[in-house]
């Protein structure tokens, strides 16, 4: 049997695209006077970016540099992709996509500030394109159909479930964004899922039904806390690996 999803949460302005809009709107005016300046990262305190790169670059997973393709959903402002390129020597293509123009408009200007071309190129190699996208209400561009080897989501389904926004069986849209993003990643191909408001055993409820083509690979390791004789931790990463 199924298991039964977790209880939604209650909507917040954080799952509206008016606030995202606004926070990116902020971040280019602040850019525009103080070039340094990159924008809203999240989970930034516990060093998620860097975390997710290092798992992504271990020898466990043996990721190929030269020919591994990524997709990053929610990209805000392009930091994962950034890492990726610059840090993680990834040269084949890296999408990020975001509902928002203005994280679009950001990450293209980040990207320019830091001397990357953007733009696909013919054989993938060191192509590296912003885009807008809404995963929710838009179909995927016809080269995405044929799936990207890692989807990464950092914050964009934490920000998913706190849209009180409903589909046409008027069930919250968190309920089916597993699915589409199952549909945008290769056969044995992983996504990698960055949360604060999920569990680990929660994520995997989300991602992992009885109909479910998603099955957990691996975990990234944060620092963990104690209180009350209790531990945890206030982010988590998970790998899904979508089943060949």
């Amino acid at each position: 049997m199924e298991s039964q999803k977790p209880t939604h949460l209650e909507p917040s302005e954080l799952g509206t695209k008016e606030y995202w809009d606004q926070t990116y709107g902020t971040d280019l005016t602040t850019h525009a006077s103080t070039p340094s300046h990159a924008g809203h990262a999240w989970f930034s305190e516990v060093n998620a970016s860097h975390k997710v790169l290092k798992y992504l670059t271990s020898p466990a997973l043996a990721l190929d540099r030269e020919t591994t393709s990524f997709l990053d959903l929610g990209t805000g402002n392009g930091e994962m992709l950034f890492l990726l390129r610059e840090e993680g020597g990834f040269t084949n293509k890296l999408i990020g996509v975001d509902y928002s123009k203005l994280s679009v408009e950001l990450c293209r200007k980040l990207a320019q500030q830091k001397g990357l071309v953007l733009g696909p190129s013919l054989d993938g190699r060191n192509s590296m394109e912003f885009t807008l996208w809404d995963i929710l209400h838009s179909k995927p561009r016809l080269e995405w159909v044929e799936g990207f080897d890692v989807v990464l989501d950092k914050g964009t389904f934490d920000a998913v479930s706190l849209s009180g926004e409903v589909d046409g069986s008027q069930r919250r849209v968190v309920e089916g964004y597993a699915r589409r993003v199952v549909g945008l990643v290769k056969k044995g191909g992983m996504v990698v899922v960055t949360s604060c408001n999920w569990t680990d055993e929660e994520l995997k409820t989300w991602f992992c039904g009885e109909e479910s083509m998603l099955e957990v690979y691996g975990r990234v390791e944060y620092p963990v806390f104690k209180f009350g004789g209790q531990t945890g931790q206030s982010v988590c990463s998970v790998c899904f690996k979508k089943k060949s």
